[in-house]
C-alpha cells in the first residue's frame, strides 16, 4: 500500500492514538483559588500535645496538606466511621499517588481532653493510619483551637460524671500547604443508607486539590 491510501491510514492511526491518549488522561485539576473554602477565615496556629507527649503547633506542618478532624475517642456513632473512611481514602490515594500522598498529614484533635490523654489517643489514631497525629491539651487550649477552626462543641451530661457525650461539628477539613482551608472532606451522614464519606469519595477529593 502506498500513496494516498497509505497517508489516510496513517492519519487515521495517529488520530485514534491521540483520542485514546486523551481518554486515558486524568481530568485537569481546578486551581486552588476555586476550592470551596478558599478565602474562608478558618484555621490558625495552636499549640497542643501529641500522642507521644510532645508539644506540636499547627504552623510546624506548613508545606504539607493537612486533613484536620475534630472528634473524640468515646464518640458512639460518628468519629470512628469518619476516621475509618478518611484514612482508608488517604491510604488509597497514597497507593495511587505515592509522591503526593506523602505531602498529606492527617491530624485528629480531641474535643474531650479530660478523657483523651496522649496514651488514649496513641491507641486510637494508630488503628487508622501509621502517620496520623492525635492532639490533646488543656480545656482552654482545645477551646482555642476549636474556635479557630469554627468547630462547635459542648458537653452532654450522662447518667454518671464519666458517661457524658460530646456534641461537636462533623467537619473534616482539607487544609493547604499554607495552612489555609481548601475543602471539607466527604463525611458520612448518620442515619442514612448511603455512605457519603466512602473512601473512594475521599480519594477523589484529594485527587482534586493535592498537587
Amino acid at each position: 500500500m502506498s500513496g494516498p491510501a497509505m497517508n489516510k491510514k496513517l492519519i487515521f492511526t495517529l488520530s485514534a492514538a491521540l483520542l485514546l491518549s486523551a481518554c486515558d488522561s486524568p481530568p485537569a485539576q481546578p486551581p486552588l483559588s476555586e476550592a470551596p473554602l478558599a478565602g474562608a477565615t478558618i484555621g490558625g496556629d495552636f499549640t497542643l500535645t501529641d500522642q507521644n507527649g510532645k508539644k506540636r503547633t499547627f504552623k510546624e506542618f506548613d508545606g504539607a496538606y493537612r486533613i484536620v478532624y475534630f472528634g473524640y475517642t468515646n464518640c458512639p456513632d460518628i468519629c470512628t466511621p469518619d476516621m475509618q473512611n478518611l484514612m482508608a481514602g488517604l491510604k488509597a490515594y497514597e497507593k495511587s499517588h505515592p509522591e503526593l500522598g506523602t505531602k498529606i498529614q492527617p491530624i485528629f484533635i480531641t474535643v474531650d481532653p479530660l478523657r483523651d490523654t496522649p496514651e488514649v489517643l496513641k491507641q486510637f489514631v494508630s488503628a487508622f493510619h501509621p502517620r496520623a497525629i492525635g492532639l490533646t491539651g488543656t480545656e482552654a487550649e482545645i477551646a482555642d483551637a476549636a474556635k479557630k477552626f469554627a468547630i462547635y462543641t459542648s458537653r452532654v451530661e450522662g447518667s454518671s460524671p464519666e458517661s457524658y457525650l460530646m456534641s461537636h461539628s462533623q467537619t473534616p477539613y482539607l487544609m493547604g500547604p499554607d495552612g489555609k482551608p481548601l475543602a471539607l472532606m466527604p463525611a458520612d451522614v448518620p442515619n442514612t443508607d448511603a455512605n457519603e464519606g466512602a473512601p473512594n469519595l475521599v480519594e477523589a477529593e484529594l485527587a482534586k486539590w493535592v498537587r
